[in-house]
Formats: C-alpha cells, sequence, structure tokens
C-alpha cells in the first residue's frame, strides 16, 4: 500500500517538528522545508526510525523562485503530495510602539506569514489537482490566536495572520469542490523555542488566568490536531477555524 505524503514548511524544530513527527506516526511520508539546513541528519534519523520516508528541503518559502523546486522534490521523493502543513512563520521583527514600524519588518513579516504562505499554498494546491484520486488531500495552515486578537506591539505579525484567516477561507471555497480539505489551526501561548525568551511573563499570565486550561500549549497539541485533520476524519468541516489555545481566545466578561 503507497503511504500519503506530506509536506511540512518550518519542519525542523516547534511546532513544524510535532507536526512533522505526528504525522510520520499516522503513516506518512515527510518532506520538511526549513531554512535550518544543519538540522537535516537530525531530523531524518528522528522521521525514519517512526517508520516513515524523509526528505528535506532547505528554503526560505519567502523566496516564491523556490517553490516549484520545492514541489517538485516532493513529487520526486514521494510520487504524490497529500498534505501540506504551512507552519512556517516569523515573528515581530522588534516589538513597540506601532507608530515606529519599519517598512522592512512589515514586509518580512508579511513576506514569509502571508505572501509565501499563500503561493506555496497555490503551488502545492496544483500539484494535489494533478494527482486526482480518493485518498484524502489537506492544506492545513497554522496561523494564530492573533489573527483576531490584536497586539499593538506586534501589529504587523497580527496582520499576517489575519491576512493568512482570510486566504484560507476563500482557499476552501475554491477546493471544496476538489475534496481537498482546508483548515485553519489557530494555536495559543505554545511552548516552543519562539516563546522560550517570555517563559516567565507567560508563566505569571497563565496563573493569573489569561488560559482557562491554566497551562501551557504544546507543540504536540498542535501535532495531534493536525494529524487528524489530515486523516481525512473531518473532511466536511473544510474551510473551519480551529482554536488550539485552552480556550485563550473565548471572549469574556
Amino acid at each position: 500500500m503507497t503511504r500519503p505524503a506530506a509536506i511540512v514548511t518550518g519542519g525542523a524544530r516547534g511546532i513544524g517538528l510535532a507536526c512533522a513527527e505526528a504525522l510520520a506516526d499516522a503513516g506518512f511520508d515527510i518532506l520538511v522545508a526549513d531554512l535550518a539546513q544543519t538540522a537535516a541528519g537530525e531530523l531524518a534519523a528522528d522521521i525514519t526510525a517512526r517508520g516513515a520516508k524523509f526528505g528535506y528541503f532547505g528554503c526560505d518559502i519567502a523566496d516564491l523562485s523556490a517553490h516549484a523546486a520545492l514541489v517538485d522534490s516532493a513529487m520526486r521523493a514521494f510520487g504524490r503530495i497529500d498534505c501540506l502543513v504551512n507552519n512556517a512563520g516569523v515573528g515581530a521583527v522588534v516589538r513597540g510602539d506601532l507608530l515606529d514600524l519599519k517598512p522592512d519588518n512589515f514586509d518580512r513579516a508579511l513576506g514569509v506569514n502571508l505572501r509565501g504562505t499563500v503561493f506555496l499554498s497555490q503551488a502545492v494546491a496544483k500539484a494535489m489537482l494533478r494527482q486526482p484520486s480518493d485518498d484524502a488531500k489537506s492544506i492545513i495552515t497554522i496561523t494564530s490566536v492573533s489573527a483576531e486578537m490584536a497586539s499593538p506591539e506586534r501589529s504587523e505579525y497580527c496582520m499576517s495572520k489575519a491576512g493568512l484567516s482570510m486566504w484560507v477561507k476563500n482557499l476552501a471555497l475554491r477546493l471544496a469542490p476538489e475534496k481537498i480539505g482546508v483548515f485553519e489551526l489557530r494555536p495559543g501561548i505554545i511552548r516552543t523555542d519562539m516563546t522560550a525568551g517570555v517563559t516567565a511573563k507567560y508563566d505569571a499570565l497563565i496563573d493569573s488566568g489569561l488560559v482557562p486550561a491554566k497551562r501551557w500549549g504544546e507543540a504536540s497539541d498542535i501535532g495531534a490536531m493536525v494529524a487528524a485533520l489530515a486523516a481525512g476524519r473531518l473532511g466536511f468541516s473544510t474551510g473551519s477555524i480551529i482554536n488550539v489555545d485552552g480556550a485563550l481566545s473565548v471572549p469574556r466578561l
């Protein structure tokens, strides 16, 4: 039986790595696309130990010229693409007063988080449509609770995720007739390398009740949801926004 195959962007660490591991455990072969090329050997050992074939493609998804080669790399390695996990992203280059936001910093956040993700999704969707089958296919985009919850000190990040959320809605409408599930996952406060520098801040906020679940989210929480969506069991929920945030984003008085 041919195994399904997934591309995970930003899959060398954190949430992306957890997604790659969960998908490998669920029976997917994995191609990781990431800037951190030095991690390829260690990743290969991890993913292949889970019974999956592994491929690595070093790129910055903001570079649109690399997208065709990325798709070709997956097709050469596996002969198919069944799932794309859009996880690669960057935070605000500098947190501070939005009135001091620099165009270069705005462009970097939008270039990776929105522009790069949009056009990679487009390239992968076209590849999926060239391989018609009844097997489950999905494009799963990791945004953030910041797609809806404002943070004025990192407004460019919030704008990039809000724009990406609207892209997911439109993509879901386009691909629903093609039986390709399109989903948006919105993580809350997740324990990763990116949040390591603000651990004390969020420990205090969680203790004070910011997160009703009273704990940090773990990367594995996101990975488990990605694996469930990629399996196709929730296909009729295409276009959905799924919060993975311990009820952080639920409005309260």
